[in-house]
């Protein structure tokens, strides 16, 4: 019995060793073909282009090779004549060929990959797009920026060959004549879905719109279709509206002047902010509101509006719960609107004011934390109550352990100067607030 048993587990043995050896010596005897290899990777190739060197790559690996700055071919080392491979359409049939014939193995078929647009193509299709809109061609319009966007999506390489061919440049251009073309409402509502759709594919190519599309945005015709837009337009259009002035006001002063000047402007930011949409469209919202209080020539202007439509008391509902960006955001639009009369006689008015600064008081960002002392000392410095008002009220809720605090972990110049200074008003007003002594409690028994 014992020796039956023995031959049983001598001969399962010999079995997987011998399963073992037919594996091992499938995997020896397959090879992959150098000719279906890239020489840069030495993988086999998925998307094989050929140079005008003759020499065939792998699209991936020779992209990554002049993306670095090379513009030589890695094996002859001989200069590129274009910079645009061409697919090599029999080397990939037969590669897809050897992976079928070698499936048992393991191999599977790489799939066709997708041309990828050359500059040729890009060229040609903004032509036409560029004949179509000055046609006035609606349609037509609509239908090469739906093909634009599409190819763009497919592939990073697209966008960037989209972008590198004027793309920004024409889908502005076409925005501003349809603009130019309406002079009332009633005319944007005629082109409003071709308006719509060049705003849609604008908004894929932030932040890489040059000089050339940022003067086509920036004219009066684009900037009020824009307002429009964002007073008007639906979720989307909203949306891709304020991204859009946000991208030309940045760090551009005059824009900012300009889109100030435009009616219902702020009442729409304003609406943006107390009716949010999403998350990337309220920061967007805050951010040209901050242009606008804080770099135009008319901000004394923009804050007192502001701060009639009720913008301070909005910031502090909006920071008692608020995520890191739209913390700092919100911060920083308060701060600039406290620099104004109206401003701060809400942030008095207001309970939130006090407890909702102190609290972000080293406990967001650094940047958040500026803002804070800043509006602090803002509201402190003006505080002409006989009461102490707002210094009272920071001592009460911790503001000067906080400042102390601030100051021994450090923070910048600037920052450091107004903590000092609102450190002095505060000290003030705490023996006011320090007269309780402990051992008056000291004959107090608890009921339990």
């Amino acid at each position: 019995m014992i020796s039956s048993w023995r031959k049983r587990r001598a001969g399962r043995k010999a079995a997987k060793q011998q399963q073992h050896g037919e594996d091992d010596m499938g995997m020896i005897e397959l090879t992959t073909p150098n000719h279906f290899r890239c020489p840069i990777s030495l993988e086999l190739m998925k998307d094989p282009v050929t140079l005008s060197t003759g020499i065939t790559y792998d699209r991936e690996s020779i992209e990554t090779w002049m993306e670095a700055g090379n513009r030589t071919c890695p094996i002859t080392n001989q200069e590129l004549k274009s910079s645009e491979p061409i697919p090599n359409h029999t080397i990939r049939k037969m590669i897809q060929d050897w992976c079928v014939e070698n499936r048992s193995f393991g191999i599977e078929r790489i799939p066709t990959p997708r041309i990828p647009l050359s500059s040729v193509e890009v060229k040609e299709m903004l032509h036409k797009f560029r004949t179509a809109y000055r046609r006035e061609d609606e349609g037509a319009c609509r239908e090469f920026v739906a093909k634009m966007k599409s190819k763009g999506k497919e592939s990073d390489r697209n966008k960037r060959c989209l972008v590198a061919n004027g793309a920004a440049a024409v889908l502005s251009a076409a925005f501003e004549a349809f603009s130019s073309r309406s002079s009332s409402s009633a005319s944007f509502d005629k082109y409003v879905l071709v308006l719509e759709d060049i705003l849609a594919a604008l908004s894929w190519i932030f932040p890489q719109l040059d000089s050339e599309a940022k003067s086509y945005l920036g004219s009066a015709a684009s900037l009020n279709c824009l307002v429009w837009l964002l007073k008007s337009g639906d979720l989307s259009a909203r949306g891709n509206a304020v991204s859009t002035l946000k991208e030309l006001v940045s760090g551009d002063k005059r824009k900012v002047d300009a889109l100030a000047e435009i009616q219902g402007v702020k009442e729409a930011l304003v609406k943006l902010v107390r009716e949010p949409i999403c998350p990337t469209a309220t920061k967007t919202s805050l951010m040209v509101i901050y242009y606008m209080v804080s770099s135009s020539s008319s901000n004394e202007d923009s804050k007192l509006r502001f701060s009639e439509m009720g913008m301070v008391e909005l910031l502090l509902e909006l920071l008692v719960e608020s995520e890191k960006s739209v913390c700092e955001k919100a911060l920083g639009v308060l701060d600039s609107i406290c620099g104004c009369d109206q401003g701060r006689e809400n942030a008095y008015a207001n309970a939130l004011t006090v407890p909702v600064l102190v609290k972000k008081l080293l406990r967001v960002s650094d940047l958040a934390t500026e803002f804070s002392v800043s509006i602090l000392w803002k509201l402190g410095k003006n505080e002409k109550r006989e009461d102490g008002g707002v210094l009272v009220e920071a001592l009460q809720v911790g503001a000067f352990q906080k400042l102390l605090l601030l100051l021994q972990v450090g923070c910048s110049d600037r920052t450091k100067e107004k903590a000092t200074e609102l450190l002095k008003l505060l000290n003030m007003h705490r023996e006011r607030l320090e007269c309780i002594d402990s051992m008056d409690f000291k004959d107090l028994k608890r009921p339990f």
